[in-house]
């Protein structure tokens, strides 16, 4: 096996692979197990991937999407809040031949499956008709968007000039009221023909109780009571909330687009020795690429150069640039810090690094958290209700109590302006984006607003070891032998078994047997047993290397003994089942890893190691680090001590190999390291993007504050609309204050949102 290393980046093999899907080392999955399952990766298992565990105590996933012929990708331009997000589903949702569509309102896109191609215009035409515009995208690139000052914008240019139309009116009322009235009809009629005209292309796309409706009634509503300033100041102050919310979004967007705008649009490509700059989206796998100090890479790729020294603080949080060697496997979007380096292109265009990331971001809208899907369900029912409460203050006091007709349709309108959602629509969501995008600039990925809340809810971590609290690659420090066997015969015998396995174990005795200059031959049938050890034929006799637990003649070894004591790993060597020797393994621990435990213990929250190593090496290890363990456990024994926990705890599961997949489908929400496995990160609600455990207690803290402010948003949407419905129906508050209170309370839970994208990662 190790005569056969290649180089890295020269044996990788393009594969086509699903967005969510990642792969360490220039597509290479890195296998890295437990010792637990002692050359597991002879077994070759799988785990079905999810993004919550079936075992799960909350599992609560959301529908799959349906597939069709074809599938195309639109960004939208102008949504302003998660309500223009529906509009657009719902418009595109009346049109034949749709088998899905899911509108993503943190990347902008509308996504939409379909079976026939002349299908692809019609939804065009159906969303250009709701007065959202669309532009076409094969990638998660930004279109370019209109970078003139703000006051060049016709929307704010609209704004200031109805804004001076009322100043001038309330003017003219110091001396002339009759002329002061016409023109605030004039004004409130020119602000009002745009909205009225939205209201009837959402009422035919099929949302009739949009707010431009709502408007568009009171306004009008106001002028056949003779109020036309209130209606003017009405539709006046709408519009200036139109365009904080417009501005508040996409500043909570601003995470999102920022990882977008890390890949440059350019690249340096040698061919024949000849530089050429071309298109970053022209780079295909296999080309070469240059990229000079200061200047982010283009795409996935393999360092060919020797030593580089590359800036991931904009993925990962790390302020510190990384030192990379030749073969290791960089991410696009990463800055060069002190050289010129090659690289040679690994990932397809729209599969890079960044391209994954926001992969997972719009797939996280697809799977809210519980309070978000409550609140978004609160909200269908919200704004009909309030109508009804609406009509009724119109009705009853007039009917039942002889109150006049103008004084309670007057307050009726106020009502309806209350009952507008936007506030509590924007409230999760606005929340939980911020959450999401400052989780992934501190070195994570959370696959959605369920798995961000389940992770405020943990109080038990349960870790992994190989791989995970350790680096995963162990060394080769002892070599016990019996007598009648040398120390290099036994290395060759155990070194040809191993041969062929990814397992680190494994790996590290083919190390070994080549530094010391040791000749192997593959071994002939051989065999793994997964957590028990691995088997073959050498010179027509049988080895087998196993755990000392499962062999029985170890038991009375001392040296043995005194070697597991020292936190090490051993397996012993039969030949025709008789005990022959022994190998000693050592990982070294992540140099963060007791950092990270220290942090989650000052968080409350409880980690316990689970291991298949034995009793006194892991005992070793978790002393070092603080924290409990459980050993000798086997994958399936792994699962039950998940699902132990889980009857009395909130539980995580953290790991990174295909053995570690059941467990982290077993606890509440999984979580993998960013080198580990396909499957493991296929099953995972969560991963460490560069494999750093303490960013484990910033997802923790950055989970919680997103829950405490959607509590809050949700306390100062819903508060102010009470306060505000009890005061327009006593007749404290009119028309122009009630507009206000809605554009306030949806500029205050954005801007509240936005509080997350501050957060600073802990030390």
């Amino acid at each position: 096996m190790c005569s056969k290393h290649k180089d890295c980046c020269s044996s990788k093999k393009t594969v086509s692979k699903p967005a969510h899907q990642h792969s360490s080392c220039c597509g290479t999955s890195h296998q890295s197990m437990d010792t637990s399952d002692k050359h597991a990766g002879h077994n070759h298992s799988t785990a079905e991937s999810g993004c919550s565990g079936g075992d799960s105590p909350d599992d609560d996933s959301e529908p799959e999407r349906r597939a069709g012929q074809h599938q195309q990708r639109w960004t939208i331009l102008g949504m302003d809040c998660p309500s223009c997000a529906r509009k657009v589903e719902t418009a595109v949702n009346k049109l034949a031949d749709i088998e899905a569509v899911k509108v993503v309102f943190s990347t902008e896109k509308l996504i939409v499956d379909f079976n026939h191609a002349e299908t692809e215009q019609k939804i065009e035409q159906a969303v250009n008709a709701t007065g959202f515009r669309l532009h076409k995208s094969a990638s998660h690139s930004s279109p370019d968007v209109d970078s003139s000052p703000w006051y060049k914008d016709s929307d704010t240019q609209r704004i200031i000039g109805l804004g001076f139309g009322v100043a001038i009116a309330a003017l003219t009322g110091m001396w002339n009221t009759t002329l002061s009235q016409w023109m605030y009809v004039i004004v409130c009629l020119i602000g009002l023909i745009p909205i009225v005209g939205s209201a009837w292309r959402l009422a035919k796309s099929g949302t009739p109780f949009a707010i431009e409706t709502l408007m568009s009634v009171a306004a009008i509503g106001a002028l056949y009571l003779g109020a036309t300033a209130e209606a003017a100041m009405v539709i006046v102050l709408f519009m200036i909330g139109e365009r904080l919310e417009g501005y508040a979004a996409s500043r909570a967007r601003s995470g999102v687009q920022s990882l977008m705008a890390l890949v440059p649009e350019t690249a340096i490509r040698i061919q024949d020795n000849h530089r050429e700059e071309v298109a970053a989206n022209e780079l295909t796998p296999g080309d070469i690429v240059e990229v000079s100090p200061g200047n982010r890479l283009p795409a996935d790729g393999c360092l060919l150069d020797e030593l580089a020294n590359v800036d991931e603080s904009a993925l990962t949080g790390e302020s510190i640039p990384v030192e990379h060697h030749q073969n290791a496997h960089l991410a696009a979007g990463c800055v060069v810090v002190d050289q010129v380096v090659r690289i040679k292109i690994t990932s397809r265009q729209g599969d890079n690094a960044i391209d994954r990331i926001l992969h997972l971001m719009e797939d996280a809208e697809s799977h809210k958290a519980p309070l978000e899907r409550f609140l978004d369900k609160f909200s269908r029912w919200y704004t009909p209700l309030m109508l009804f409460v609406g009509l009724a203050v119109v009705f009853i006091p007039p009917l039942f109590f002889a109150q006049p007709w103008e004084t309670w349709l007057y307050r009726g309108l106020a009502t309806l302006l209350i009952a507008c959602p936007c506030a509590l629509v924007i409230s999760t969501p606005a929340a939980i984006t911020s959450g999401l995008a400052t989780v992934t600039k501190h070195g994570a990925l959370v696959k959605g607003g369920a798995a961000l809340e389940q992770l405020g809810k943990i109080d038990t971590i349960a870790f992994d070891k190989t791989g995970t609290l350790t680096q995963g690659n162990p060394q080769v420090t002892d070599v016990l032998v019996v007598d009648g066997i040398d120390e290099h015969s036994l290395i060759a015998k155990v070194a040809a078994v191993e041969s062929g396995s990814s397992h680190p174990l494994a790996k590290a005795v083919i190390r070994y047997a080549l530094a010391s200059n040791i000749a192997f031959k593959d071994a002939e049938q051989r065999n793994a047993q997964a957590g028990r050890g691995v088997s073959g034929e050498v010179d027509g006799r049988s080895y087998r290397i196993v755990s000392p637990r499962f062999c029985e003649q170890s038991v009375q070894w001392e040296s043995l003994l005194q070697l597991e004591s020292q936190g090490k790993t051993v397996a012993c060597v039969l030949r025709d089942e008789e005990l022959v020797g022994a190998v000693a393994w050592q990982d070294t621990l992540r140099p963060e890893a007791k950092k990270a435990i220290e942090q989650l213990s000052q968080l409350g929250i409880r980690s316990v190691m689970l291991t298949g190593d034995n009793e006194r090496s892991a005992a070793g290890i978790a002393q070092q680090l603080g924290m409990d363990y459980q050993a000798q456990l086997l994958p399936q024994d792994k699962v039950n001590a998940v699902r132990e926990l889980a009857k009395t705890q909130h539980v995580a599961m953290i790991g990174d190999g295909i053995n570690d997949a059941p467990a982290m489908k077993a606890a509440h929400i999984g979580i993998a390291m960013g080198n580990g496995t396909d499957v493991a990160l296929d099953t995972a609600d969560a991963a460490l993007t560069q494999s750093r455990l303490t960013a484990l207690a910033n997802m923790i803290v950055l989970s919680r504050s997103t829950v405490s402010n959607i509590k809050q948003n949700v306390s100062i949407a819903l508060g102010l609309k009470a306060i505000f419905l009890v005061t327009s129906v006593l007749g404290v508050t009119g028309l122009w204050l009630a507009v206000l209170a809605d554009s306030g309370a949806t500029a205050l839970v954005t801007l509240n949102a936005l509080r997350l994208l501050r957060y600073k990662q802990s030390d």
